[in-house]
């Protein structure tokens, strides 16, 4: 069997596991305060080109996007995302388990258009019974979207410039934020996002670490006593260390950019494949998801030799699935998946 099921089929890459087993036996102090952590967000902060920022490093990306906005959310507010946002359709309810309404909007290709967004505040506050409704207190977007696409420049600048007129924030959820800057169609870079956004997370769980996640407060966003509602949460690792040496790892040598840079390639060869076999795509992104239409008798036949994942239903006879690229796809995979298709 070859796997494309998704980006972390695999454990760690290579260099961030052996930097694990390399430092294994050192006595470290607990809960973050490790010289590994720390020098891994004086590393992230220098790679943001945001001195002032303050990094916190956690586990994984639903814990992440708990925490993130159930500390930064008053109780009365709620947090606005796509309809398609992972918030909103994978994290079981994760937002609303705290007491957070998810405020779902239209979506274009898993993107918040912006002037959807201004319609729907402006209406809100227009509303004089707005007292009685889940005010908008936060806007979620991520980079690359559930569906691999990703926002320009332009329109995260826009984004930015409405959360902050209307004095909320604009919260970035970056699990494949590798894949997204590195994609061969993006004008923004990771300094952009350091400066349009109030925070948002460096995936590492989906970008070569056996876990973890680095979030990144751009200003004076953090909420207080940020570490403490950790723990209240149950979020707080004794050994972090684990997630301080792989971000140390992750950012030497642009090795994080080089894993985004990799799976970007694998992503372009596996389109041409499909182009060439005439499999026809749902939705061509510029990232490492990509989603194809495969008629339910050529779906089951494929499961036989190929690992992917169901995406949704197109037709009675037809489905949307999902095929992504990762730091451990390989050449040879790719050779594989091309003599496996025409069969058929």
């Amino acid at each position: 069997m070859i796997s494309f099921e998704n980006d972390y089929i695999a454990g760690a890459h290579p260099l961030v596991l052996n930097r694990l087993v390399e430092t294994n036996l050192e006595n470290l102090s607990g809960y973050g305060s490790d010289p590994y952590s720390e020098r891994a967000k004086e590393k992230i902060k220098r790679a943001c080109q945001c001195p002032a920022a303050q990094v916190e490093l956690l586990v994984g990306g639903t814990q992440t996007n708990l925490i993130v906005i159930s500390t930064m959310l008053h109780d009365h507010e709620g947090v606005i995302a796509a309809q398609t946002g992972h918030i909103n359709v994978h994290e079981a309810g994760a937002i609303e388990y705290t007491g957070h309404k998810v405020l779902a909007l239209p979506h274009t290709d898993g993107k918040l258009d912006p002037k959807v967004l201004e319609k729907y505040l402006g209406d809100f506050y227009a509303d004089e019974t707005c007292t009685h409704m889940v005010f908008p207190g936060m806007v979620y977007i991520s980079q690359p979207t559930e569906y691999g696409t990703l926002y320009t420049l332009n329109e995260l600048t826009q984004l930015s410039k409405l959360c902050h007129s209307c004095h909320i924030p604009l919260y970035l959820d970056g699990a494949r934020l590798a894949y997204g800057l590195m994609s061969q169609e993006t004008d923004v870079t990771l300094p952009d996002i350091a400066r349009l956004c109030d925070v948002f997370y460096i995936g590492g769980t989906k970008a070569g670490a056996l876990c973890g996640e680095a979030v990144v407060f751009t200003g004076t966003k953090r909420p207080e006593h940020f570490i403490t509602s950790v723990k209240r949460r149950g979020a707080l690792l004794a050994k972090g260390r684990l997630t301080g040496v792989q971000f140390d790892a992750l950012f030497s040598k642009d090795l994080y950019f080089q894993i985004g840079r990799h799976a970007i390639l694998m992503a372009e060869k596996l389109k041409t494949i499909f182009h060439q076999k005439g499999i026809p795509f749902y939705l061509e992104s510029p990232t490492n998801q990509q989603f194809v239409i495969l008629d339910n008798v050529q779906m089951e036949k494929l499961r036989q030799q190929v690992c992917f994942s169901f995406w949704e239903k197109y037709d009675d006879n037809h489905t949307v699935v999902r095929f992504v690229t990762s730091w451990s796809t390989t050449e040879d995979d790719l050779k594989k998946l091309e003599l496996i298709l025409p069969e058929l």
